[in-house]
Parts: structure tokens; sequence; C-alpha cells
């Protein structure tokens, strides 16, 4: 029943574009209680230092759903990549700067597209694009199923 409810969340809202890079070793993990439970207020969602992210759920590592948080500073993003997962990611804080499809295959952070915190953004799996914080700090989450594997794309 869990597995139905985590799938039929995960495609209520498809159908945009952005992500980022590869986040091989997470920052911190939340972890559940003694029943399974997970509440993390915010306070618990903070990176630790010297880390941009936290995992609520599950391991982009690892098979299953995921859903973790990351943090980037300003001037801080991805260059042309893919991953190999869908994924599934809300702007919470800031503005977030999205390049997708056939125009993100070459770097050009100058014709970037804008979103703000409450958007929502789709990845289909092996959907170009890049992203980043220009001048001010941006958290968002995102949500797949693990493993998922990033692929950078040359640039000319």
């Amino acid at each position: 029943m869990w597995a139905c409810c985590a799938s039929s969340t995960l495609l209520l809202g498809a159908n945009t574009a952005s992500g980022q890079g590869s986040e091989s070793a997470p920052g911190s993990y939340v972890a559940p209680d003694a029943e399974g439970f997970i509440v993390a207020h915010p306070e618990l969602i903070h990176p630790p230092e010297g880390s941009r992210s936290v995992v609520l759920l599950g391991n982009p590592n690892e098979p299953g759903l995921y859903v973790m948080r990351i943090t980037f500073g300003p001037g801080q993003g991805s260059r042309p990549h893919f991953h190999d997962q869908a994924r599934h990611i809300t702007v919470i804080k800031g503005n977030w700067w999205v390049s997708t499809g056939a125009a993100s295959d070459v770097y050009a952070p100058d014709q970037m597209q804008k979103v703000g915190p409450g958007t929502f953004i789709y990845e289909p799996p092996f959907g170009h694009h890049y992203d980043m914080a220009k001048d001010e700090e941006v958290t968002v989450q995102i949500m797949g199923m693990g493993p998922v594997g990033s692929t950078q794309i040359e640039q000319p």
C-alpha cells in the first residue's frame, strides 16, 4: 500500500523539466523514530557544516524512493548533464535558474529561465539540463527512485 501511495504521489505532478548534478555523497540523513515515522522540523533539514544536502527519506544511491533537499550558495550549480532516472523537484527557497532540453547541451548561463519558490520541475529520464543559484541561496527538494546515475555532457 505504501508503494502505491508513493507511486501516486510521484505521478501527480509530471511535465516540465530541470535538475542538478550528481549527489554521490549526500550530507546527512533524517532518521525515523522507533515506529518508522519521520517528522522533520525545519531545524533538522539544514545541511551540516561543509555539506549542502540532507536526505529526508531513502538514499539516492540505493534502490527505492528517496527525498532530499539541497541548498546551493550564490553562484553554485551544475553544468549540462542528465540522469538515468526521473527526478521530481520543488523549489523551496530562492530563485532557481534552469536550462532544459536540447538548448541545454551547451552551457549558456545568460539564457537560463528563472523559477521561483513553489515551482515544480519534472526531469524525465535522460532529459538534458543544467541549473544554478545565481545571486542568492536556493534550496530545492528532489524526489526520485534510486539508484540514480548522472552523466555530464561534453562541452565544445
